[in-house]
């Protein structure tokens, strides 16, 4: 258990740096030393990530003078006839909502929107120190959303990795944007038979849950069902929430494959819709919204006004569960 804890103190100490200190490139540096535990740690740059075509992601940094990186955490602790699963993180290491810029009235908030990737970096570093039986890649896009003369503007069409297009019509929708480029990359070159994305992502979800549960969406009954009992176990609470075509359609564009939002209606919704429009057909997903359960004004059971590490639990519990006992 203490391993587990040391993974959730290093994602709160993520999670609680200001921004001028966790920029993207000082947050994969702290992921390049995870190397010391065994993991296997790859971080991309700015022309590799450009010759791949990962200009969605590529877009949302294109205003900060911080450049982007994408950091890969591979550990192989299971037989080779095991399944593999991907855990995928939204690293904005600070977002101002870049051209639609957000309100000044807690915008200083913004310094935690990389809640995804700490998750995704402490869960990889407690799989690695306790020896998991289990095959696993972490991987998490790292970028700031900022406004300048060079940012991505309202109305911008931009290609992912994938071929499909994007119309950016709210620039402070970009999370979702981070997370298509990594999601190929890691199905491309790993091909896992699982995926598990967090993201601070939508605040309708917040809307709809407060900040006692978290939002899950899924494409498979069997993982949202182990998901919720490995929440149940853990007080680290999900909720299921709906997707399905009459959502899916509420992001159709009329210029392009796909728009980055859609009505005001049901945002977290379309926003999950928008990411499942990423996952390979086969693929067993499940993302989770973490906006509302990243930060907390007071004191939980679990942990200290602050930042949660709300995830490690929860996924460490659902590995054990579901995959370890798999080997």
């Amino acid at each position: 258990m203490n391993l587990i804890n040391d993974g959730v103190i290093f994602t709160r100490n993520l999670v609680s740096e200001p921004a001028n200190v966790l920029t993207p490139l000082s947050f994969a540096k702290q992921i390049k030393a995870l190397s010391s535990k065994g993991l296997k740690v790859k971080v991309l740059t700015v022309p590799e990530m450009k010759r791949m075509g990962m200009n969605a992601l590529l877009g949302v940094a294109q205003g900060s003078s911080n450049p982007p990186r994408v950091a890969v955490m591979e550990w192989s602790g299971g037989s080779k006839k095991q399944e593999t699963i991907a855990f995928v993180g939204k690293g904005v290491c600070f977002d101002s909502g870049g051209i639609s810029i957000k309100p000044s009235h807690g915008m200083w908030d913004m310094k935690w929107d990389m809640g995804g990737a700490a998750v995704v970096s402490g869960l990889m570093k407690s799989l690695a120190e306790r020896k998991a039986k289990v095959n696993a890649v972490g991987i998490i896009g790292l970028v700031e959303n900022m406004p300048d003369g060079n940012a991505q503007r309202p109305g911008d069409v931009v290609k992912s990795a994938n071929g499909q297009t994007i119309e950016v019509q709210n620039t402070d929708a970009e999370g979702r944007l981070v997370l298509a480029d990594i999601l190929w990359y890691v199905q491309k070159n790993h091909k896992p038979d699982y995926i598990i994305d967090l993201a601070t992502l939508t605040g309708a979800v917040i809307v709809a849950l407060s900040k006692y549960y978290c939002g899950l969406f899924s494409n498979d009954d069997n993982l949202s069902n182990n998901l919720i009992s490995a929440g149940i176990s853990t007080n680290e609470r999900l909720w299921r929430l709906p997707i399905g075509p009459e959502y899916d359609r509420l992001i159709d564009s009329s210029i392009a494959d796909m728009k980055n939002i859609g009505p005001r209606d049901a945002g977290a919704i379309t926003a999950a819709q928008f990411i499942k429009r990423f996952i390979n057909d086969g693929v067993k997903w499940a993302h989770l919204d973490i906006a509302g359960v990243t930060w907390s004004e007071i004191n939980t059971k679990l942990s200290s006004k602050g930042a949660t590490g709300y995830g490690v639990r929860l996924l460490d519990r659902f590995v054990r569960d579901n995959l370890e006992n798999n080997s």
